[in-house]
């Protein structure tokens, strides 16, 4: 597959190299000419950069938004990608305290898509630090990483679910993107959690249990 890559921080680099080595064909593109060079050369064989954000939102098949969350939609919408692109929303809006900077208004999801008019945006990978995308594969006690989806495109998400587990994590449909907002929200709150040095599984029971035990 051949995959874009908007940025070249740390999400776009621990991708951008599994998706490499996996055999896809990958692209950064950046503001920073150089930070995409540095990226490319990261993720080895497979990869290259191409000129800016524009160009890599016009290589792939499907595209990685990889900015801050407060440029995203700046961004998205000068690189300007094609119409029916799968657009890979892994930002998240989230400012000192913890809180959505998107509160009381769409999702950031819902922001790049308006910002970016005839893609098929999937939220997807803005749960986990960018260190657990390096690992090969992320499996935690023998189970394999949960990645949650949420997009409207029954075929944009079959694509991204593609790219999830060929990463070794599991893809979970978790809705249109008018939940993405709620993912967000869980994200934060999540972060909080881990930050206060919990561990956010513990507040789950096991699936058997969920509904109740009978």
């Amino acid at each position: 597959m051949r995959i874009g890559i908007i940025g070249a921080g740390n999400m776009a680099q621990g991708l951008g190299r599994q998706w490499a080595a996996a055999g896809h064909e990958v692209a950064f593109g950046a503001r920073d000419a150089a930070r995409a060079a540095a990226a490319a050369a990261h993720a080895g064989a497979g990869a290259r950069a191409v000129a800016g954000p524009a160009a890599a939102a016009a290589f792939g098949e499907a595209v990685l938004l990889a900015v801050p969350a407060e440029r995203a939609e700046e961004v998205v919408a000068a690189a300007a990608p094609p119409a029916g692109r799968v657009l890979i929303d892994c930002t998240n809006p989230i400012a000192p305290g913890l809180v959505l900077t998107t509160a009381g208004g769409p999702s950031m999801a819902e922001r790049i898509a308006a910002a970016a008019p005839g893609t098929h945006v999937v939220k997807a990978f803005n749960v986990c630090h960018e260190s657990v995308w390096r690992l090969t594969p992320p499996v935690f006690d023998g189970r394999p990483l949960a990645v949650p989806l949420c997009g409207d495109d029954p075929a944009a998400l079959a694509l991204v679910g593609r790219l999830v587990a060929g990463l070794g994590a599991e893809p979970v449909p978790a809705g249109g993107l008018d939940r993405a907002g709620l993912l967000e929200a869980a994200t934060a709150f999540a972060i909080g959690l881990w930050f206060a040095g919990r561990d956010v599984r513990a507040l789950f029971p096991p699936l058997a249990h969920a509904g109740g035990t009978g």
